[in-house]
């Protein structure tokens, strides 16, 4: 059986060596050559795993002409996007970071975790783009019935709880909450047939069910 190309490449990009284990080196030549913001422009940096590098692969078009940068590696959990949060979105100096982050940690891909754990990541992260006077849109985890590399794990409850901390914090804090979860999710709270080939990465028309929500959510953190 043929395999999407997203999950292949999730699959070959988390096989990451032991001397870079959040991949470090992944987007350094392209943090080097971006120039610093121009006056008035309102930089957005996408950090996230593959349904964020899988976004500009399947979708540049959506990038091309915006002021948008994707930071997103396949198969990263939310301590890998921790660690490099600070060269591959504080450096950047952006107005806006969207964070999309917590299926691999809930798919077991770098150990096993707890909600609480990955919800302290994601809040580091927060923390960190605050102090840095970056704007915060903290993006809900996509539906998933069922992991294809790790089958068995029951995620849809995991991920539905997870979204609620999420969207908690946000409200608590002044931060954006990005729902694409309720826009994709059928109705045994996994993704829809229709808008991915393997039930985890969005297909192109999941991402242009995404996109207006993402820009939406950008609109309001930049007011």
């Amino acid at each position: 059986m043929k395999m999407p190309f997203l999950f292949l490449l999730m699959l070959m990009s988390s096989i990451v060596s032991a001397q870079d284990w959040a991949n470090l080196t992944r987007y350094a030549d392209e943090n080097r050559a971006l120039a610093t913001p121009v006056a008035g422009e309102q930089r957005v940096v996408f950090m996230g795993n593959s349904i964020t590098e899988g976004w500009v692969t399947l979708d540049p078009d959506f990038f091309k002409d915006m002021p948008y940068i994707g930071r997103g590696i396949s198969g990263q959990t939310t301590p890998q996007m921790l660690l490099r949060f600070r060269q591959d979105v504080i450096e950047l100096k952006p107005a806006v970071v969207v964070i999309l982050a917590g299926t691999n940690d809930i798919a077991g891909n770098t150990g096993p975790t707890t909600l609480a754990q990955i919800m302290a990541n994601i809040i580091s992260m927060a923390e960190l783009a605050k102090a840095n006077n970056i704007k915060v849109v903290l993006s809900s985890v996509l539906p998933v019935f069922d992991y294809p590399w790790k089958p068995g794990l029951a995620p849809a409850e995991k991920i539905f709880t997870l979204n609620e901390m999420i969207a908690q914090y946000a409200a608590k804090n002044g931060f954006i909450y990005l729902d694409y979860f309720s826009a994709m999710a059928d109705d045994k709270k996994g993704l829809k047939a229709n808008l991915g080939d393997d039930g985890v990465h969005p297909n192109l028309a999941g991402y242009r069910i995404m996109e207006p929500l993402a820009v939406r959510a950008i609109t309001m953190a930049l007011q």
